[in-house]
């Protein structure tokens, strides 16, 4: 008994130096500074401009987030810990004229990438076969939404307008290191992302079996989002029951390194503080060049920074056959990364890893142990039977 309590104590005592050395990673950070309308001394009309400047060792990444017209978050990826962002406010604020915003020097800007939510659709569900082919009602489109203020506290900003008799709403999370979500899907983050959540709030749906899908457009550069990759994994710690995440990608024309991205877990969520029944799968359409004179006149942002946009779009639909109706709950949330590089890859945690390096070590010991105990007992034989002289 005592050997076996002393047996117990070692394999905690390893596990919990496994789960400490594993936690004790080093991780890359950014200097994270925050400006409201840049450069403007009153408020603009129609809605705010966010930036957030994330400095690196030798690059910058330059975070904006613009309520004009349809809701648009732009990244932009500088070589230079120096570069910044410039706004000419009566270009900015005109109807027809790009030029309003720019990244000084020029020259430093590697990427750039910007994702506008352009419209909320809503169909007739009647057969419970969740196919939005049909049946679809007039869009809400979000350019035409008046926009709340911007909401600041901490690394977020939060975003609400009208929609139905109801709320749609945004939330932008930026981060200085590495590290995951406290809310479920608990998305992975790293330096090179943020975080934009999504939700609906009380929306009156126009049939009893509305569901809703939220368009997304693209809009890059020399690399804009073009293809969308499912990945699958074998660690659902984080999110139980999901197995895949999509990554919406861009990359440089002969080279598979990611230039920037946007992520998400195929899940959503029908209430604000959801357990796990509350899950509900969502799907993507395959993305599709847009017209790029059409998101210039929705977002006020897009038309400052690009002047011939190259553009795709995709559909998020919420819901599957058989499940519940968006009136069920009145509520419908989804969490999506943008960022630049790679996309966050989930790992298992340090209590995982110490837990599989117990449970796969001690059996190999325990067989090398019990070789070795073989081995020796077979050179005692051994050395018995040769020292033994038999008697004529």
């Amino acid at each position: 008994m005592a050997a076996a309590a002393v047996q117990m104590n070692r394999g905690v005592s390893f596990l919990i130096l496994v789960s400490v050395l594993t936690s004790c990673r080093s991780s890359f950070t950014r200097q994270l500074s925050i400006q409201l309308n840049p450069g403007s001394p009153l408020p603009p009309p129609d809605g705010d401009l966010l930036h957030v400047r994330a400095v690196g060792d030798n690059d910058t990444l330059h975070f904006l987030f613009c309520s004009q017209g349809a809701p648009a978050l732009l990244l932009v990826h500088t070589n230079s810990s120096s570069s910044a962002v410039q706004v000419d406010w009566p270009l900015f604020l005109a109807s027809n004229t790009s030029g309003g915003l720019h990244v000084e020097p020029e020259s430093s800007v590697m990427s750039s990438a910007a994702v506008v939510f352009s419209r909320l659709l809503e169909y007739d569900d009647v057969n419970n076969t969740a196919d939005p082919t049909s049946d679809l009602f007039p869009p809400y489109e979000l350019r035409d939404v008046a926009w709340s203020r911007l909401n600041l506290s901490g690394l977020t900003a939060q975003l609400c307008g009208a929609v139905g008799g109801g709320l749609l709403c945004l939330q932008l999370s930026v981060f200085e290191s590495e590290g995951r979500g406290q809310s479920w899907p608990r998305l992975t983050h790293t330096a090179n992302s943020s975080q934009l959540g999504v939700w609906l709030d009380g929306v009156s749906p126009r049939a009893a079996r509305s569901r809703f899908l939220l368009e997304l457009q693209a809009v890059g550069g020399a690399y804009p989002l073009s293809r969308v990759e499912v990945r699958r994994s074998i660690d659902d710690e984080y999110m139980p029951s999901i197995f895949k995440v999509s990554q919406w990608v861009s990359s440089a024309n002969g080279s598979s390194d990611v230039q920037s991205f946007v992520q998400w877990k195929p899940v959503a969520y029908r209430r604000a503080d959801p357990a796990l029944e509350d899950a509900t799968p969502c799907r993507h359409s395959d993305p599709r060049p847009q017209s790029g004179e059409a998101v210039l006149a929705a977002s006020a942002l897009i038309r400052a920074f690009y002047s011939e946009p190259d553009t795709f779009g995709l559909n998020m639909s919420f819901g599957l056959a058989g499940e519940s109706f968006y009136n069920s709950t009145g509520f419908l949330s989804w969490t999506l990364l943008v960022g630049v590089g790679s996309p966050p890859v989930d790992s298992f945690s340090p209590l995982v890893v110490a837990i599989m390096a117990v449970g796969l070590g001690t059996p190999i010991i325990l067989l090398l142990l019990g070789g070795f105990w073989v081995c020796v007992r077979r050179r005692e034989v051994d050395s018995t039977a040769a020292a033994y002289e038999p008697i004529n």
